[in-house]
């Protein structure tokens, strides 16, 4: 349970960030962050496996390229379920997961790096 809390927030603090880099979304707080990073874990762990088995010959014929499409729709959705999130574009949909990934990847690797450290 403390990981899948520890994923959350750092998911939320990737996200208050990357809404600032991007022009075309918002976050409100950093508890519409929270929101926000629950909202995409229970989407990406329940609907996202969903819609990549119904799309799997779209999937093969583009080359994977439809998972994109995937992750766009997923932001989408959670901006139009969490109020204080907006997503203005599929453009900025499509940018925010690319970034959100990357970005919660990088605080990740600090926190690990971190506690590497301390552990020598």
């Amino acid at each position: 349970m403390g990981k899948f809390i520890g994923k959350i927030l750092v998911t939320a603090l990737a996200a208050l960030i990357v809404s600032y880099i991007i022009p075309d979304t918002n976050i409100d707080s950093g508890t519409t962050a929270i929101i926000v990073a629950l909202v995409l874990a229970l989407l990406n762990g329940f609907v996202k496996p969903i819609l990549i088995v119904l799309t799997i010959p779209i999937t093969i014929l583009t080359m994977g390229l439809f998972l994109l499409v995937i992750n766009i729709l997923i932001v989408k959705w959670t901006s139009y379920i969490v109020p204080g999130f907006v997503v203005n574009s599929w453009w900025a949909a499509l940018l925010f997961s690319l970034l959100l990934s990357f970005v919660t990847y990088l605080i990740e690797s600090l926190i690990n790096r971190t506690q590497a450290g301390a552990d020598e």
